[in-house]
């Protein structure tokens, strides 16, 4: 099975009430739509919130793409994470790594899939990155 997923994370104030939403396609392109909220928390958080729940979604071994505009995600679960387990989980200024929870929970189901990490311009012409937005600060809302 192949997915595509744009997840979007979004907090008013930070810390402060958050949002995540996620777009997902599946390999008939139809499109779900998912999002949730945390009372208390930060942007990073629902970032990494946003893919965490889109990926629980899918049950059998699938090829998963993810687009997102958050430099932070994607650079983290493709390149910073590696440093960061050899280092126990510390920064290269020895300080520990914020949201480790959901950096194993998210590696966790990466091991699960093939994942595959897109970053994609953030408000700007991209539909489905937008609707992700707009599904997480709607989410903070209700």
């Amino acid at each position: 099975m192949k997915y595509i997923i744009y997840t979007d994370g979004a907090c008013s104030g930070n810390p402060g009430p958050g949002g995540w939403g996620a777009v997902i396609f599946d390999k008939n392109k139809k499109q779900i739509n998912i999002s949730g909220k945390e009372a208390a928390t930060t942007n990073n958080r629902m970032e990494l919130l946003a893919p965490i729940m889109a990926i629980k979604r899918i049950k059998e071994k699938s090829e998963i793409t993810v687009y997102t505009d958050s430099t932070y995600l994607k650079n983290g679960i493709t390149d910073w994470i590696k440093k960061w387990e050899k280092n126990g989980w510390k920064s290269s200024s020895n300080q520990p790594i914020k949201n480790k929870d959901l950096w194993l929970e998210l590696n966790k189901l990466c091991l699960e899939h093939k994942v595959s990490w897109n970053w994609v311009e953030g408000h700007s012409n991209n539909e489905f990155n937008n609707l992700a937005d707009k599904l997480a600060t709607e989410a903070i809302k209700n």
